[in-house]
Parts: structure tokens; C-alpha cells; sequence
């Protein structure tokens, strides 16, 4: 697309936006009710250009994406009427007569960045979130899964107009040209490096932005947990879409005296879960940039599981690298697939030292029996958010904001989150004109002074 068509796409939104048609409830109530119904009508397409782009089964696409972007603009349209509200607060009593408020309000126009690896739970969530708020929405999805982003783009065009949400397909110029736009907000969901270019580029015109980014998310595993149902959760969390999850657990650090036990847990559950070592329903690696780049942190040496690659179909057997240190490469970026160095410590404040040393990440994992060593992790690691016992499945609630912080991110969303996110809360207090206490103008004197002091101290 080129620079004048999208920057007419940006001027036609805007102008949609400051009619505001976007902002009462029947409006957005109905633009929720069409946007369930189609992806309800197009989930069998959605499904298939996830097959076609990442060869995900229709079960995996299902819970991981299309189930997940129902429930959540369900909830929006169940919840909205209550998250539009107008609040009341308690007023001043130097303020007297008067009354307060805090108003939800849409920022405008909207810019929506999503990544390859969830093409359509990425885009879909936080589109409905921004629909419910009020805003007008420009949502770009990745070249990188052009089937999807074509499905997304035909099945949003049938129920909404362009001026209100339009889809903008393309790569690295599109990227560009957009953000060199004004947008009220900006959404992005990706790595941090380029979350570092969306922040630069939104600092040009103020705009904030919530960014979604990613980082290497620690498991922790010690003595007293269960191995055999950690390994199997564990094994869930690093073979769903291959790995390629922002908070899939990255790398495992592991109590030394249960490392052995587990990696045979580990083992076997990938037995239960590929049957006769059947990996044809398992995700691709999205390209061969990437699929290069994964097989490189790869050591032959240090794998214990798996290790077996196929550049044509993009496939890397789920893997379990033992012995590896900090100067592995595999230790130096996030993997982003199946692969999952192993470390083992030998008490738990080592652990904590080389998580608390490190970029925070977007998730912690921790598998643990003792409440002790829950409370110490918690209190003295940093991350966006986690689980006890299990891994990724805190994404799946509407009742847990999701984000990140510090390297892996700012902002969050999910439910309720997710409207506060794409809203803006403006304060308002409305005086009374029939009292007008003076002792607030000039001339200022002692006695005004002492009332001041009685009213604010």
C-alpha cells in the first residue's frame, strides 16, 4: 500500500472518530455483537490459514486462538455497559459545592501491531477491546502469516467499514508507512527491538503506546514439586505452536539431586503426546530465517532429547539441551521454538541470582510443593505475570491483566484491563455556583491562612 493510501485510511478514520458515532453504548454494543458473529461464521477459515501458515491443528488453533478471541470479546460484550460508566468520587471539602466524576472516554484513532506467532488471537483481542472503548481501530497484521492475515482481512471488511476498522495487509513499508502516522494509541505486540523503534516513533507525536514484547521466561523447578506432572506441563508449555510463544518457559533452571528424574518425565510425556514419534501435526517454524536461526542455538553435544531438524517442511523436534552454561548461544536471545536448555542449581537463592541478574521477563514459572519458596520467588523476582505449577495457561483468564515490564514490556490487558487500556479516564469536578468561599482569592491574609490550614492540613 502506498504512503497517501494509508495516510487516507489514518484521515478517514480520524474524521469517522470526531463525528462520534464510535462513542455511544448501542454503538459499540453492536459493533461487538457483529464482530462475534463473524469470527464465529469465519472460524473454519481462520482455522485453516493457521494450518496453512504454522501447520497448527484445528484443536490447537482452536483453544490457543479462535476459543480464546471469542471468550474474550464475549466478556467485552457482557461487561461493557458496566466498564462505560461514568464514576462518582468523593469531592474536596475546600471544594464545597461541587461534584466529582471520572469518565471513560475513547483516545480516537488507533493503530493495532500484531506478531506472526498468534495471528489471530493477537489481532482479535485487543481490536475488540479497542472497539469497546470507542475508538476507531487500523489494524496490521504480520506478512509473515499472510494466510491468516488475508482471512482477517476479508472477514473484518464484511462487517465493518473502513473508516471505522480497516485491515492493512503488507510488510516492512506498510510497518513503516503507519508509523509515521499521529495515532491517538498504539498497541504493539513483538520483540523488543522493535518495540524499541514503535516507542521512538510514537515519542514523535506523544502518543503512548502499550507494548507487548518478550524476553527469556524462566521455569523453575525444585525438590518438592511433582516431576512428573511439571515435566508434562512443562513439555505442554515449549511444544505449543513449537515454542513459538512469547511466555513459553524458555529455559529450565532445576534443583541438581531431581534433574535426571525430570528430563525423564520430560521425555516421556513427549512420548504420550506425539505417539510413535508422529510429529505431522507439529507446528512449523514460521520461516526459514527463523527456522536458521533456532537450529543454529542448537548444540549437538549438549542435546539429550530430540535435536532432529527438517529445513523443508520448517520442523524442529521438540529438544532438551543438558550441561548448558550462560556462554551457550542458545542462552544469549530468546529460542522462540522447541528448545529447552536445561540448568541446575544447587540451592535456591543461586536460581533467584541468575533471574534477578538478568532483562525481567515477560513470565516465571515455578513448580513447587513448599509455600516458603513460592513467597521467596515471588518477592524477589520481577516479571509480567506467571503461574505456580503450570505453564502459560494464567493467559487463558480474563481476570488476570496480561503484560510485561521493564525490557519485556508496558501496559497490559485482558478483560476489564483491556477497555482501561484502550481508554482514557478524564476527570471532572463540577462546582456549584450559588456558594462562593473567598478565602481562595486575593487579597491573602493571616485569617485566610488559618481557615486554608484548617481545610487542607
Amino acid at each position: 500500500m502506498e504512503i497517501q493510501e494509508i495516510q487516507a485510511a489514518v484521515q478517514a478514520q480520524n474524521s469517522f472518530f470526531f463525528s462520534g458515532k464510535t462513542r455511544p453504548y448501542p454503538f459499540r454494543a453492536k459493533a461487538l455483537d457483529d464482530l462475534l458473529e463473524a469470527v464465529r461464521s469465519g472460524q473454519d477459515r481462520l482455522l485453516q490459514a493457521l494450518e496453512s501458515d504454522l501447520n497448527k491443528p484445528r484443536s490447537e488453533g482452536y483453544m490457543t486462538e479462535v476459543g480464546l478471541a471469542l471468550a474474550e470479546i464475549k466478556y467485552a460484550r457482557s461487561h461493557l455497559r458496566r466498564w462505560m460508566k461514568t464514576r462518582r468520587v468523593p469531592s474536596p471539602l475546600a471544594q464545597i459545592p461541587s461534584r466529582s466524576y471520572i469518565c471513560p472516554e475513547p483516545f480516537g484513532t488507533v493503530l493495532i501491531m500484531a506478531p506472526w506467532n498468534y495471528p489471530v488471537l493477537l489481532c482479535l483481542q485487543p481490536l475488540a477491546a479497542a472497539i469497546a472503548a470507542g475508538n476507531t481501530v487500523v489494524l496490521k497484521p504480520s506478512a509473515y502469516a499472510p494466510a491468516t492475515s488475508a482471512a482477517l482481512a476479508q472477514i473484518i471488511s464484511t462487517v465493518f467499514p473502513p473508516e471505522y476498522v480497516t485491515v492493512i495487509q503488507g510488510g516492512r513499508a506498510e510497518n513503516t508507512g503507519l508509523l509515521e502516522q499521529k495515532f491517538d494509541f498504539i498497541f504493539f505486540t513483538g520483540s523488543p527491538s522493535v518495540g524499541h523503534l514503535v516507542m521512538s516513533k510514537a515519542s514523535e507525536h506523544l502518543t503512548p503506546v502499550c507494548l507487548e514484547l518478550g524476553g527469556k521466561s524462566p521455569v523453575i523447578v525444585d525438590e518438592t514439586t511433582d516431576l512428573q506432572v511439571a515435566a508434562r506441563r512443562i513439555a505442554f508449555g515449549k511444544t505449543v505452536n513449537a515454542g513459538q510463544t512469547c511466555v513459553a518457559p524458555d529455559y529450565l533452571l532445576i534443583a541438581a539431586p531431581v534433574k535426571e528424574r525430570f528430563i525423564s518425565f520430560y521425555e516421556q510425556a513427549l512420548r504420550e503426546f506425539f505417539p510413535d514419534g508422529d510429529y505431522s501435526t507439529f507446528p512449523c517454524i514460521i520461516n526459514d530465517k527463523h527456522f536458521g536461526r533456532v537450529t543454529s542455538l542448537i548444540d549437538p553435544a549438549k542435546v539429550v532429547i530430540g535435536g532432529r531438524t527438517e529445513l523443508q517442511r520448517r520442523f524442529i523436534e521438540p529438544t532438551v539441551m543438558d550441561n548448558v552454561s550462560w556462554d551457550d548461544p542458545v542462552m544469549g536471545q530468546e529460542i522462540f521454538g522447541p528448545v529447552l536448555p536445561v540448568i541446575t542449581y544447587d540451592n535456591l537463592d543461586e536460581a533467584l541470582n541468575i533471574v534477578a541478574s538478568r532483562p525481567k521477563p515477560l513470565a516465571l514459572y515455578l513448580f513447587t510443593a513448599d509455600a516458603r519458596t513460592r513467597e521467596k520467588v515471588l518477592s524477589r523476582c520481577s516479571f509480567g505475570g506467571g503461574c505456580i505449577n503450570d505453564t502459560l495457561v494464567h493467559l487463558s483468564s480474563e481476570h488476570l491483566p496480561f503484560g510485561g515490564v521493564g525490557n519485556s514490556g508496558m501496559g497490559s490487558y485482558h478483560g476489564k484491563q483491556s477497555f482501561m487500556t484502550f481508554t482514557h479516564y478524564r476527570s471532572i469536578l463540577e462546582r456549584g455556583t450559588w456558594l462562593d468561599i473567598r478565602m481562595r482569592y486575593r487579597p491573602y491574609t493571616r485569617s485566610k491562612e488559618k481557615l486554608l490550614r484548617k481545610f487542607l492540613g
